[in-house]
């Protein structure tokens, strides 16, 4: 009996494993927990800002495939924001989202382009992962982790009744290696469709070993239960650290202008935890019992991305910093300025831990970056990979010294050899990084050789970030940046 059980187990998971047809990578680098909109013909999608500020970047696409930034919709915000829900109701827009003390926060536009709301507290709402939902009488919902569901107003700014407990969940073999003993349920996403709503839910553990996370549906004919779980989940899973993509998970169900189905969600990149959790879809399909399960059409995803993220590459023309700019644990404008295609940074802070940081999200897994810096009195430029306070590795250099770090427990100093103008550059070759330093930017010496960051990481140092290419201005003086560059290296060397 156990020997068939393990066959049983073995064919299960084969078939299950074939189950994922096709993918497809959207925006590439640190782009986690996706909420979409369908608005019209157009879609919006949004994702976790954490301590990265002004937050929430707003992604605009007219075809799923390719995506535009449009603006930053919270330029500031208590605490760690995470995990939001974008909807629609009558003529305003809303961003639900929690903080990493889990409470409840929504912001508001009448104008998806902004101006945004200050953010406004749910008071009495705990948890996250908001998910809102419209009943077919009008009223509103957010249910949040953990089953919960409880009534908003009609503004949506506030709640109304008692939370109440309705859903526990999809129970997944035992076997399966997930982020431990938790279910970890999270991430509801819900519609309406044929009489029915239709919960999707996260459940495994967002982080940790690669067959960690999941994709779970489940359906019911009031919002109050009971609550059916899917024959076919879980909808979206890795099931081998073989995989492409690693911890599948938090994802959203939705149709298109002609009327086909997809589901968005968030995978880190095999042996890439550094980069983050990227944005893929996948086609997925209605049945005829009323359940979705991964579609049979291998060709739909072929050749449809062209465009997938940023142009990380700043010559600081503008009046104002452009999108792909966020800063660590802050927002301050008055930081900033720029003049005659020169970025001038105010300094913070007496080490990398407290200085002044501004931040890009990485989309390759190997690039270079490359900055002209011009060091005042009392400052110190520099360029970093940056994960948080306690996991990095690059170069901080003053009018008198450069210290090289491999890590904040292991640097090196030596003589500023370069002057007051030097450029900067780091090439990270899959998770091995050279830092480079020049004072013409055609001779370049380098000071730091395959320093190992691959273990800069949630896994290892928490809090879902990325590891992120940073200008530094650390002091009290000012830091100044010119021809910021960033480019994918397709083979392992640099010319």
């Amino acid at each position: 009996m156990i020997r068939l059980f393990f066959i049983f187990c073995f064919i299960l998971i084969f078939i299950n494993s074939n189950k994922v047809i096709s993918q497809e990578l959207i925006l590439p680098g640190d782009y986690p927990d996706p909420t979409i909109l369908r608005d019209c013909n157009d879609y919006y999608m949004t994702h976790s800002p954490f301590f990265y500020k002004p937050g929430f970047l707003i992604w605009h696409s007219t075809d799923l495939f390719n995506w535009e930034p449009v603006t930053r919709a919270c330029p500031e915000y208590v605490d760690s924001a995470m995990a939001p829900e974008l909807v629609k109701f009558e003529d305003t827009y809303y961003i639900y989202y929690p903080t990493n003390h889990g409470e409840i926060f929504v912001i508001t536009s009448k104008n998806i382009n902004g101006p945004w709301s200050k953010p406004i507290q749910i008071k009495g709402a705990k948890g996250i992962d908001p998910g809102h939902i419209v009943d077919q009488e009008g009223n509103r919902f957010l249910f949040l982790n953990n089953g919960w569901i409880m009534p908003l107003s009609k503004d949506g700014l506030s709640i109304t009744g008692d939370a109440v407990k309705v859903y526990d969940g999809w129970k997944y073999p035992e076997e399966w290696i997930t982020e431990g003993d938790d279910m970890w349920l999270e991430s509801p996403k819900l519609f309406y469709k044929d009489g029915y709503y239709y919960m999707v839910s996260a459940e495994g553990g967002t982080a940790g070993p690669p067959t960690s996370h999941m994709c779970v549906v489940a359906r019911s004919k009031s919002l109050y239960g009971p609550w059916e779980n899917s024959p076919y989940n879980p909808l979206v899973h890795t099931y081998s650290d073989s995989e492409e993509w690693w911890s599948k998970g938090h994802g959203t169900i939705f149709n298109d202008t002609e009327d086909k189905w997809w589901i968005i969600y968030h995978a880190y990149a095999k042996d890439f935890h550094t980069l983050g959790r990227q944005t893929l879809i996948e086609p997925i399909e209605y049945t005829a019992d009323g359940w979705f399960i991964p579609s049979q059409n291998k060709e739909c995803l072929i050749n449809k991305t062209k465009n997938k993220g940023f142009n990380l590459n700043d010559n600081f023309r503008e009046d104002s910093l452009n999108l792909q700019w966020t800063l660590w644990k802050e927002n301050d404008s008055d930081a900033f300025s720029l003049k005659n295609e020169e970025l001038c940074v105010k300094g913070k802070g007496n080490g990398i831990e407290d200085a002044r940081l501004l931040l890009i999200t990485p989309q390759d897994h190997s690039y270079v970056i490359e900055v002209e810096a011009s060091i005042s009195d009392n400052a110190s430029c520099g360029l970093l990979l940056f994960y948080n306070e306690n996991a990095y590795s690059g170069i901080l250099i003053d009018k008198d010294v450069a210290k090289i770090f491999e890590s904040p427990q292991k640097n090196t100093v030596i003589s500023n050899l370069w002057g007051e103008n030097p450029k900067l550059k780091i090439f990270n070759n899959k998770n091995l990084i050279d830092i480079f330093v020049s004072q013409d930017g055609e001779n370049w010496t380098i000071i730091g050789e395959k320093i190992d960051v691959s273990d800069f990481h949630h896994n290892n140092y928490g809090g879902f970030f990325a590891l992120r290419p940073a200008l530094v201005s650390l002091g009290k003086g000012y830091a100044k940046y010119k021809n910021f560059k960033y480019y994918p290296v397709l083979e392992n060397s640099i010319k």
